[in-house]
């Protein structure tokens, strides 16, 4: 039995690849459909390109992009801040892409949004409600027929693995929000599409550039160092009312 398809839906271009490209790619080898949603940056931006880019390495098709600005960068998107926008109204633009891809899994940022950036916070929000109610014929029942996934997953940071990365982020005084490893339900070993996903990180140019972004700190490492810290991707299934807590991105 394949590896089912996989919708991955994060904040802005390079969250996807960072937070889990090697499980993007490793979907995407096995011949499961793949896609990732943007909840910001508009369609013609440089970082849209970008991720066009990441994307075609990935394996992971074209961008399909809320078109939201992100918070701090206005020029992002003509549009309103994913911030702004009123919640039901940004459900609704991912409900349409979830019904019209009909992914068995959905990935996103966890509650804390692993740097604590409010567009990811937001961004797992919209995705959670989006998941519930794509499934719903009730609901915003002109994005087309109803859908709803098996599972949501939510990508973080275990305490107990976590802490050369907080480290590195802690030297340009930003913090890693780290989970309990109990909350932990699923590690991946992506290591055999580290090249890959680092390949994808680097497509996010304009980011790379910036010297306090993540995939710069990353660049500056010795390669064992940053396969170290790209090689394993972590995640804990959402569960609803107390639902099941199973390993559905690794069947």
């Amino acid at each position: 039995m394949g590896l089912p398809s996989l919708l991955g839906v994060f904040a802005h271009p390079d969250d996807e690849t960072l937070a889990a490209g090697g499980l993007l790619a490793r979907h995407a080898a096995d011949g499961a459909r793949t896609a990732v949603v943007t909840a910001t940056w508009a369609t013609g931006t440089h970082r849209a390109a970008e991720l066009a880019g990441a994307l075609r390495l990935l394996g992971a098709g074209t961008p399909r992009l809320l078109g939201f600005a992100d918070a701090r960068v206005p020029e992002s998107s003509p549009g309103p801040r994913l911030l702004d926008v009123p919640l039901g109204v940004a459900v609704g633009s991912l409900v349409a892409h979830i019904r019209e891809f009909r992914p068995e899994v959905v990935v996103t940022h966890d509650a804390h949004g692993s740097s604590g950036h409010p567009d990811h916070v937001r961004t797992h929000r919209v995705t959670v409600l989006a998941a519930q109610a794509a499934g719903s014929g009730g609901s915003y029942p002109e994005a087309g027929p109803p859908w709803r996934p098996r599972a949501v997953y939510l990508a973080t940071h275990p305490e107990s693995a976590s802490a050369a990365l907080a480290d590195l982020l802690a030297g340009v005084g930003k913090r890693l929000h780290t989970v309990p490893d109990a909350h932990v339900t699923t590690a991946v070993d992506v290591r055999p599409w580290a090249g890959r996903k680092w390949a994808a990180i680097l497509a996010h140019r304009s980011e790379a550039r910036r010297a306090r972004s993540l995939p710069a700190l990353l660049s500056g490492l010795p390669a064992p160092a940053r396969e170290g810290l790209l090689g394993t991707e972590w995640f804990t299934r959402h569960a609803e009312r107390g639902g099941p807590r199973g390993s559905a991105v690794a069947d």
